[in-house]
């Protein structure tokens, strides 16, 4: 989603364009309230009750439910951000179907174009929950049809509002392989929205994330079709629960971003998805499909990209053919924050506003957010003839049902009061704590850990981010958030060794997201911080050096003058300086990584005695550093993408083409570290699979065993992992594809078969017609603990 707007060209809301007169309102108002009104009635079917609803609208009320507000909530508060209705009825006589970001402080004189850029904090529990009772208030009794408004907000991993709980990033959530916690992490996000009156996430993001230059791939779950489509079908549920209507805790979830996002030309966002259309079916669509038709997803956002020279909110195939007629969609597409506008302004493929609306209105885009720009010509269009009503009302019925689907009709209102203690509950800061433990990956490990903290001596903690712990784009300010050095500084006070800090270095000045801005580190201040580090490393006996990103440093590049995209992977500033000088005194060493991309991290693998990719690790992180440091828990993550060596190889995603990676002249193919790569502070052994039957015809589903066994002395997790290779095929197929996976927890010496059934689904691909198939041939089956250590067999399809 986009934060910052381009300069504006369209025009503001009129009497003229949207408007019924005061006198016709006022009469059908009185009218509307001295009758009966099935719509209202909570015993009839939402069919029904939507069927009447919209036979009451007028051409004007019907196109108000396409609207939202954001940068214009100025129209609708005084000068202080409170909601008024009198404004707001002057500007929106006909209703409005959206408010966006309603925790926000959006509207207000002193805010900027992102409302996070830190000139001044966003609203409270009781503040948020009594700002969205005033403003359903006014929709409800003071509109003529009394039609509540969608509150939408962010939630990418966690409710993006002042003191939520902040969970680890998306990027990490995949690292953990645990769906079921997913589930738990946006239930707990679900609540506390609903309970600050929200009803609609914009989350989660399914995008495969093929290019780490990239600054959102934090945002995803990895670069596997089959493991974004696993978590973000876990976190729709968790959202939404698993049937409709709402439950009071529940929010609608939006699926994010249709498509071909996540390998944007030179890595760089909103750039073109240079991708055929095989590849959009076989590696970019699977996501969205398997969630649009396993689950009660009613929401869909459109990418920023073009694809073969059509912008995603102006695709008609993809966003009506494809979405509607192929998988069945029945929910709402919502646009991406000015994507329609920018057909004009970046893309170039319409002169204006009233076509940018028509191109977006007759693709398939329902909604347009986060403000009016181009969808108040709707109206005209419709009395030009190049529109018809009846496509208007086809969209209406969508949102109205939707509406009817969220219980708002009867229950537009929450208990401000009680907003606050729905937030952060115990329960909710436990679940942070442990999905940071959980998502944690160990990438090295000599020997050094776990910690001893008999043996510890004087641990060294060094890096700017051990002490100001970034949390990731898209997060708000929780009540607390516990730094590395606050978590083994309690260790060590509590074990009895001594904790020391030295900054070390420090890459930005800040670390505000949504600040346009970065002030990076001058070299003269970072050249004291080194030295000092190593001075005070010369006495220390352990070294725990705390390097990665920040919120600056990789991060959504919304705007021109909001870059966030990469040309290097390695990583920024002085830190492979600082690095390379505390290596260099021989001492026993431990980098911990915070970052939301994948680094190259070359020097450290060498050098280090152990490495650990932390990812973004929410508000919980020292606890959770702490208990992986000390061995209280034992890391079982795993990677959700490849670590390249650097940019020269990029691509460098697993799943690639038997052709690709052949070699080069001066440097190796095989990235730094692997897909589902992840050790342990234990070993295990996984078997060979066994396949329940060696052959079987297309139609035929096959059980497949993998005996797994902890071989080490402590209890630890492990992610049994399934591939699946098609060996000759019509068309060309990756060398292998992820098509089942399961984290389990084993004490030493302890066995378990996980068995998976391997279906028809997993056997097809597109033919040379398009057309889905399972091809008569061998195919080897793969398992092993990460996409290169494995052990096969074969299974004959006849």
């Amino acid at each position: 989603m986009k934060l910052k707007t381009p300069v504006l060209t369209r025009r503001l809301f009129g009497a003229s364009t949207l408007a019924l007169s005061a006198v016709a309102g006022t009469a059908m108002a009185a009218k509307a309230k001295k009758e009966t009104l099935p719509y209202k009635d909570a015993s009839l079917t939402i069919d029904a009750r939507v069927a009447d609803l919209l036979g009451r609208m007028t051409l004007e009320e019907k196109v108000a439910q396409l609207l939202c507000v954001w940068q214009k909530k100025g129209d609708i508060q005084d000068a202080t951000g409170k909601f008024d209705p009198a404004k707001a009825s002057k500007v929106y006589p006909n209703g409005l179907g959206m408010v966006a970001r309603p925790s926000d402080q959006q509207g207000l004189a002193t805010t900027t174009g992102a409302g996070d850029s830190g000139a001044m904090g966003n609203r409270n529990a009781f503040n948020t929950a009594s700002h969205v009772n005033a403003m359903q208030k006014w929709a409800i009794e003071e509109t003529r049809l009394g039609i509540p408004m969608i509150m939408h907000e962010e939630a990418l991993h966690g409710y993006v509002a002042k003191d939520a709980t902040s969970f680890p990033q998306a990027i990490g959530l995949a690292s953990s392989f645990d769906p079921s916690m997913a589930t738990k992490i946006f239930s707990v996000a679900a609540r506390e929205m609903r309970a600050r009156g929200a009803n609609f996430a914009l989350a989660p993001v399914v995008d495969v994330a093929r290019e780490p230059r990239w600054g959102r791939i934090e945002e995803t779950y990895g670069e596997d079709p089959y493991l974004c489509g696993e978590m973000g079908k876990a976190a729709v549920i968790g959202f939404q629960g698993e049937t409709l209507p709402l439950a009071k805790d529940k929010v609608f979830a939006t699926l994010k971003h249709m498509t071909g996002h996540g390998q944007p030309e030179n890595g760089t966002n909103v750039g073109p998805a240079e991708v055929s259309e095989r590849t959009l079916r076989e590696d970019f669509f699977p996501p969205f499909e398997k969630i649009v038709k396993e689950t009660q997803i009613r929401a869909v956002m459109p990418s920023y990209n073009e694809i073969d020279g059509v912008p995603s909110h102006a695709n008609k195939w993809l966003l009506t053919t494809i979405l509607r007629d192929e998988w069945g969609f029945k929910g709402v597409t919502v646009s991406d924050y000015f994507a329609i506008n920018e057909m004009i302004s970046r893309h170039k493929l319409v002169p204006n506003v009233t076509e940018a609306a028509y191109r977006a209105f007759k693709a398939g885009v329902d909604i347009e957010t986060p403000d009016n720009q181009t969808y108040g010509q709707l109206i005209e269009l419709v009395k030009a003839g190049r529109i018809s009503e009846d496509e208007i009302n086809a969209v209406v019925h969508r949102i109205l049902e939707m509406k009817f689907q969220s219980g708002l009709f009867e229950n537009p209102y929450v208990d401000a009061k009680k907003a606050d203690a729905l937030t952060a509950t115990p329960d909710a800061v436990a679940l942070a704590h442990e999905a940071a433990t959980r998502s944690v990956v160990l990438l090295k490990n000599n020997g050094v850990l776990p910690l001893d903290a008999k043996k510890v001596g004087k641990l060294l903690v060094l890096g700017t981010h051990a002490k100001d712990t970034p949390i990731g784009g898209y997060s708000d300010v929780p009540r607390h958030v516990v730094s590395i050095l606050e978590g083994v500084t309690a260790e060590g006070k509590k074990a009895g060794f001594e904790v020391a800090y030295s900054e070390g270095v420090r890459i930005t000045e800040q670390r505000i997201w949504g600040q346009d801005v970065i002030n990076f580190t001058p070299d003269s201040v970072n050249d004291k911080l080194i030295a000092d580090a190593v001075e005070a490393a010369k006495s220390a006996d352990t070294i725990l050096l705390v390097l990665g990103d920040n919120e600056q440093t990789s991060r959504e590049a919304w705007a021109d003058n909001h870059l966030g995209d990469r040309d290097s992977l390695d990583l920024m500033g002085r830190q492979n300086d600082l690095a390379a000088a505390i290596f260099a005194l021989k001492k026993p060493t431990v980098v911990f990584l915070l970052n939301g991309r994948p680094l190259s991290v070359n020097l450290l693998n060498e050098k280090a005695d152990a490495l650990v990719e932390g990812w973004y690790m929410g508000q919980e992180t020292g606890w959770a550093a702490a208990d992986i440091l000390f061995g209280r828990a034992n890391p079982g993550g795993k990677l959700p993408v490849s670590i390249a060596r650097g940019v020269g190889q990029l691509p460098v995603f697993y799943n690639h083409k038997p052709t690709a990676r052949r070699g080069y002249l001066d440097g190796e193919t095989s990235p730094l570290f692997p897909f589902g790569y992840g050790l342990s502070y234990t070993t295990f052994d996984i078997s060979a699979p066994k396949l329940a039957k060696a052959s079987i015809a297309t139609t035929e589903t096959v059980t497949v065993s993998i005996d797994v066994a902890n071989t080490g002395k402590v209890k630890g997790d492990e992610v049994v992992q399934l591939y699946i290779r098609d060996d000759i095929s019509s068309v060309t197929r990756p060398v292998k594809e992820l098509k089942r996976f399961k984290r389990i927890t084993l004490s030493p010496g302890e066995r378990q078969t996980v068995s998976f059934d391997i279906t028809p689904a997993d056997l097809q691909f597109y033919n040379m017609d398009m057309q889905r198939v399972v091809e008569p041939g061998t195919f080897t089956i793969s398992a092993g603990p990460n996409s290169v250590d494995l052990k096969t067999a074969t299974l004959t399809v006849i």
